[in-house]
């Protein structure tokens, strides 16, 4: 008995809710994820007819885009968003038992997760968000444990990008920020001899160094312009990544039209209505594709009728 924006509510209030509460926790398995988008793409297309077999009027692709879509939520990248929140918790030592205990399990004496993945297979799943979650925070120093010397962007950029002929005679190229510091000379992290770039190189690294200083509590881990609290929404818009939208469909969205005149619109603007033009391409069988509401013998289409 529903129209068609009626189930798109239902498959987003449902069918796409009814998972979160897992992927908080668990990666979903691909088959999972595939099943999840069949129940999802019959109830927004096929309404409560379980052997139905009518085509899609749109790609999935195009119905999961935020603004140019019907916003519908990709899952898949959904539950990345969701998992990278543990990253959060754990690189920003929050005081939670599965925190320490990872810490000391698997972390201790200036070790960090790195591209050597262990632990359970929960915490695998999860440090396979690690380099996104990285590209995504900002690190503010301030012991220098939860974070790479060479490899993470404590300074803005990873130093072995900036000091790339030094790094490369680095002794341990995944030391912390605050073994590094440690270190009773500088010369003592590097193998010798050096090129004459790579000692040049060292004594900038060094006056940086001494500019920079360390202190007791932990590191901050911040989001968006230095925002300590992490955000699935924001994460998630991050992920699926910016894609151009025309004004059009902002200004559908906008309206203060009902629903189901809007997603008639966006229908409408991405010629995805069943019109005889259309049919004829999903190959279905009519006596006549000529529009019947004039009698000029041309092809039903969204351009002919509406405009």
């Amino acid at each position: 008995m529903l129209n068609q924006v009626g189930r798109l509510q239902i498959t987003n209030a449902i069918f796409s809710a009814l998972t979160t509460f897992y992927m908080c926790t668990l990666e979903l398995p691909k088959t999972v994820i595939k099943q999840i988008d069949k129940f999802r793409k019959h109830c927004l297309w096929r309404g409560s007819n379980i052997n139905g077999r009518t085509q899609p009027k749109a790609a999935w692709e195009m119905v999961c885009v935020p603004k140019g879509g019907l916003g519908v939520i990709n899952i898949e990248i959904q539950n990345q968003a969701l998992l990278m929140k543990n990253l959060d918790k754990f690189f920003n030592r929050r005081d939670i038992p599965w925190v320490n205990l990872i810490w000391e399990k698997h972390y201790k004496n200036g070790k960090l997760p790195s591209h050597v993945k262990k632990g359970s297979f929960w915490w695998r799943d999860v440090l396979k968000l690690l380099s996104d979650f990285k590209g995504l925070a900002v690190i503010q120093i301030r012991n220098g444990q939860t974070c790479f010397f060479w490899k993470d962007k404590w300074l803005n950029i990873p130093l072995e990008q900036n000091f790339h002929e030094i790094h490369s005679f680095a002794k341990n190229k995944l030391i912390t920020v605050n073994r590094a510091f440690s270190q009773d000379t500088i010369i003592g992290m590097f193998n010798l001899p050096l090129s004459q770039t790579a000692f040049t190189q060292m004594q900038n690294l060094q006056q940086i160094m001494e500019a920079t200083t360390l202190e007791n509590s932990d590191d901050i881990w911040s989001y968006n312009g230095g925002s300590n609290r992490f955000s699935t929404s924001r994460t998630y818009r991050k992920l699926i990544g910016h894609q151009p939208t025309d004004p059009a469909f902002k200004w559908v969205w906008k309206s203060y039209c009902q629903p189901k005149h809007k997603v008639f619109c966006w229908l409408l603007l991405k010629d995805r209505l069943s019109t005889r033009n259309i049919l004829r391409i999903k190959h279905m069988e009519l006596d006549s594709y000529d529009c019947e509401l004039c009698a000029l013998g041309v092809e039903e289409s969204t351009d002919h009728v509406f405009l």
